[in-house]
C-alpha cells in the first residue's frame, strides 16, 4: 500500500496493526501507537511474545540521530553455575520450566521507557488508552490463528506441565484449536493493574511482588530484589556506511551486529547480475550468514562483558577482509545456530518519526511458566547462557543473555526512511537482507520483497536442523545448483513460517508511506489518511 499520510502500521497480527492505526488516527505519535501493537500483540500472540520478555526499540525522529531502547533483562542474582549444579544441572540449562525462569523480563521497562520518549515527543494519550485495546482482547477473547494453534499442537508435551500453563490456556483441559476463543482474564486483570498503578508496577510494586513470589515457589531463581533492580536503558546504535545511506541496528547483547556484517559484505561483494540467478545470490547471502555467524560466536555477548567494541567489527578493514573471504564456488563449513521466536512491528507517523520494535519469550511460549495469579508468561532466554567456564556466554548472575533480536532501521541517501525486521532466530540478518535487498536493489514492490520465496540457514522457531532450508516456490534448478555448491537442502513449504514473519515500511521525502506485511503471518498493514479523524 501506499499513500500520502498521518501515519502506517506493520505488524504481524492484524489485531496488534488495528490498535496502533487507531491510536494514529486519534492523534497519536509512532511511539504511543507501537506501545499499544506491542501490548496488544503480546495478548493475541502469545507462542511469540509475552509481558514475560524482553525487547528492543529502534528510534527515529527527525532532526535526532536514531537511538535505542535496550529492554533485555538480565540473569537472576542467584543464577550461578554453582547455584545450578546444586540442582544437578550442569551440562545444558533447561528449556521449559521454573529452572528456565532465569532472567528479568524486560519488555514491560521499554513500554515505560518508551512512553517517556512519546510524552517529551508531544503525545498526550494516557496509559489507560495504550493499553485498553490489549486488555479488551484479553478479557473478551481472540480467535485463536492457525499459528497459535500450531504451536501449541507442537509443544504442548512439554507446556502441559510446566506452573500454571494449562490453567491459563487450557481452562477446559485441552489445547485451543484453530478459531477458538481464548481468554485471558488474569492477564487482562494484571493489565489494567499496571493502568492503575503503572508500569512500573510490574518492577517495583505489588504486581512485581505477587510474580517474585510465584515464581519463587515454583523453583525459578528469580527473586523480588531481581525485580526491582531493572530497567530499560536508552543505547546507542550500531551504523553501516552503506552505498545506499545509512543502516542502523541494536548493539549487543542483540545480533544487530550479524544482520550489518551480512549487509556490509554484500555490499562490498557487488550484487550486480546475481538477481538475475537465485542460486547465486542466496549463496551469497548464506556464506556471508556464515562468516558473520562465526564473529557472533566468538565476541558477541552482554555489552559490559564484549572484549572488542562492537562498532569497530563494521569498519571497512573488516568488512573488506569479510567480502573477500566469501567463496563464490563453494558453501563453508558448518556454524553454530539458535532458535527463537519473536515478533517485528513497524510504525511511522505523519510527523517523520519512525520506530522499528522487536520483542519475544525465545522459544515458543518461553519457559511456558505462568507467574501464579497474574497471567504472565515467562521468557526462557536464559537458555542461550552457557555452563561451560570460560564460555562466551557463561552464565553468571545479573549477566544479560545473548539475543537473536535485532530491529534494523535504513536512512538512504536519496532520503527514504525504511524500518523493516522478522521473526526467525538464526533466520532474522538472512530475512532482513532479503527484504530489504530486494526491494532497494531488485526493484521489487514492498509487498513483493515481503512475500517473495525466502531460504534460512539455520535454525528459527519450530525447526530442529541446521541444514539450507528453501521454500518450495524456488524452482528445482535453483536446489540443484545450490547441492552442487555443498550445501546440503532442505525444502519448505511454499509459504513457511520457518521462513519468518517479515515486514516493511517506506517513508519517502515527500511524506508519502508504503509498507507490506508477510503472508506467512496473521498480520495486516493499516495506513492512516491526511482526512483521518
Amino acid at each position: 500500500m501506499i499513500s500520502p499520510a498521518r501515519g502506517i502500521a506493520v505488524t504481524p497480527h492484524r489485531l496488534a496493526t488495528e490498535s496502533a492505526r487507531d491510536v494514529l488516527r486519534e492523534g497519536g505519535n509512532a511511539i504511543e501507537a507501537m506501545i499499544a501493537a506491542a501490548t496488544t500483540i503480546a495478548v493475541v500472540y502469545p507462542h511469540m511474545n509475552a509481558l514475560g520478555g524482553d525487547g528492543f526499540w529502534l528510534i527515529a525522529e527527525p532532526g535526532q540521530p536514531p537511538r535505542c531502547i535496550d529492554a533485555c533483562g538480565g540473569a537472576a542474582v542467584l543464577a550461578s553455575r554453582s547455584w545450578y549444579a546444586d540442582q544437578d544441572i550442569r551440562d545444558r540449562l533447561p528449556t521449559r520450566g521454573p529452572l528456565a525462569v532465569l532472567t528479568m523480563a524486560g519488555t514491560v521497562s521499554g513500554w515505560q521507557l518508551a512512553a517517556e520518549a512519546a510524552a517529551q515527543a508531544g503525545g498526550k494519550l494516557p496509559l489507560s488508552r495504550l493499553l485498553r485495546d490489549a486488555e479488551h482482547h484479553a478479557r473478551t477473547g481472540i480467535a485463536v490463528s492457525d499459528s497459535l494453534a500450531g504451536a501449541f499442537r507442537a509443544r504442548l508435551s512439554e507446556l502441559r506441565p510446566q506452573p500454571g500453563f494449562a490453567e491459563h490456556f487450557m481452562p477446559g483441559g485441552e489445547a485451543p484449536l484453530t478459531g477458538a476463543l481464548l481468554c485471558q482474564p488474569r492477564l487482562a486483570d494484571t493489565l489494567a493493574q499496571l493502568v492503575r498503578a503503572g508500569l512500573d508496577d510490574f518492577y517495583r510494586g505489588d504486581l512485581a511482588r505477587r510474580m517474585s513470589l510465584a515464581l519463587e515457589r515454583a523453583g525459578s531463581p528469580l527473586r523480588q530484589a531481581d525485580f526491582a533492580t531493572h530497567r530499560a536503558q536508552w543505547r546507542t546504535p550500531l551504523v553501516l556506511e552503506h552505498s545506499l545511506g545509512h543502516i542502523y541496528n541494536t548493539p549487543p547483547p542483540t545480533q544487530g551486529l550479524l544482520s550489518l556484517l551480512v549487509l556490509g559484505q554484500l555490499d562490498r561483494a557487488g550484487l550486480a547480475g546475481l538477481f538475475d540467478n537465485p542460486a547465486d545470490f542466496i549463496h551469497c547471502v548464506v556464506e556471508a550468514t556464515r562468516q558473520a555467524f562465526v564473529i557472533r560466536d566468538r565476541y558477541l555477548t552482554d555489552p559490559v562483558r564484549m572484549r572488542v567494541d562492537a562498532q569497530s567489527l563494521l569498519s571497512a578493514e573488516c568488512l573488506d577482509m569479510l567480502a573477500d573471504n566469501i567463496n563464490i564456488d563453494r558453501a563453508g563449513g558448518w556454524v553454530n545456530s539458535a532458535a527463537g521466536d519473536t515478533v517485528w512491528l513497524g510504525v511511522s507517523d505523519g510527523e517523520g518519526r519512525t520506530v522499528s520494535f522487536i520483542q519475544s519469550l525465545y522459544h515458543e511460549f518461553g519457559s511456558g511458566v505462568v507467574a501464579g495469579d497474574t497471567g504472565v508468561l515467562w521468557q526462557n532466554r536464559g537458555v542461550s547462557f552457557s555452563l561451560a567456564a570460560g564460555a562466551v556466554n557463561a552464565l553468571e548472575p545479573c549477566r544479560k543473555p545473548f539475543h537473536t533480536l535485532n530491529p534494523p532501521l535504513a536512512q538512504l541517501n536519496d532520503g527514504r526512511t525504511v524500518a523493516y525486521g522478522s521473526m526467525g532466530g538464526d533466520g532474522q540478518p538472512q530475512f532482513q537482507a532479503a527484504v530489504l535487498l530486494r526491494h532497494l536493489l531488485l526493484g521489487d514492490s514492498v509487498q513483493d520483497a515481503v512475500a517473495a520465496p525466502r531460504w534460512l540457514l539455520g535454525r528459527t522457531w519450530g525447526s530442529a536442523s541446521d541444514t539450507l532450508k528453501l521454500e518450495a516456490r524456488f524452482p528445482p534448478e535453483v536446489f540443484d545448483l545450490l547441492a552442487a555448491r555443498g550445501h546440503k537442502v532442505e525444502a519448505m513449504a511454499d509459504f513457511d513460517e520457518g521462513a519468518g514473519h517479515a515486514g516493511l515500511i517506506v517513508r519517502h521525502p515527500d511524506g508519502r508511506l508504503e509498507g507490506a506485511s508477510d503472508p506467512r503471518s496473521d498480520g495486516s498493514v493499516e495506513i492512516v489518511g491526511q482526512d483521518a479523524a
